[in-house]
């Protein structure tokens, strides 16, 4: 199973996941963390530039945890057969060991981290 976390900042769970260009990529098996990788987008790669079909670097995970994002991005990750989870969760380590054992506190579907001013 391989487990997206979205972490522009290669440190915290961010949100924006549309517009993320950074994802550890966490290699679990047997409910243990086998590999972590950084994977890095081009701008045009990001999910908020691509919106139509055909491969993504992301093909091929299970599931990916945000600290945010729109029900469209939900949607277009649901097509492709990934999970998306959005999580108020800021450690990503913490994001991981939590969903593998089914205590990950989860934002309700569509909640996004867009500040109004």
């Amino acid at each position: 199973m391989k487990i997206a976390v979205t972490s522009q900042n290669r440190k915290t769970v961010t949100g924006h996941a549309g517009k993320c260009r950074r994802f550890w990529i966490y290699e679990v098996k047997d409910c243990e963390v086998k590999d972590r990788q950084l994977l890095e987008l081009a701008i045009e790669e990001t999910f908020h530039e691509r919106h139509g079909g055909g491969a993504h670097p992301l093909d091929g995970i299970n599931v990916l945890i945000t600290g945010g994002m729109g029900d469209g991005l939900q949607r277009r990750l649901k097509q492709r057969g990934i999970l998306a989870v959005a999580t108020g969760e800021t450690d990503p380590e913490r994001a991981i060991a939590d969903w593998l054992n089914g205590t990950l506190k989860e934002l309700p579907p569509g909640c996004h981290d867009h500040h109004h001013h």
